[in-house]
């Protein structure tokens, strides 16, 4: 992922609400499945790390992205936020490439 797409993703994720609350248990299958689905449908997923959550949010971020197999676009404060295209071209909602300059 090039730094311009990258950019044009944090700015996407700053209008949408975090869609899960990640807390004490951290990283359960059941979370990494919900993600999973989200990414599917969504493509662009923020999720929150509550307080009660001692994990370090950078290996949460690298972890979730590896079992999802999605990208990490950005771990700010709480918030990590999550990229992975639809399977289907045809059904992509957000595309980086072929942007004018």
């Amino acid at each position: 992922m090039t730094s311009k797409e990258r950019s044009r993703l944090k700015g996407l994720a700053m209008n949408i609400d975090p869609l899960f609350q990640m807390g004490k248990e951290s990283l359960t299958p059941e979370f990494t499945k919900a993600v999973d689905e989200a990414l599917e449908k969504r493509e662009l997923v923020k999720i929150n790390i509550l307080k009660n959550c001692d994990d370090d949010r950078n290996a949460i971020a690298e972890t979730l992205a590896e079992r999802t197999r999605s990208e990490v676009v950005q771990v700010i404060g709480r918030k990590i936020v999550l990229f992975r295209y639809q399977k289907d071209p045809k059904k992509r909602k957000i595309e980086l490439s072929g942007g004018t300059d």
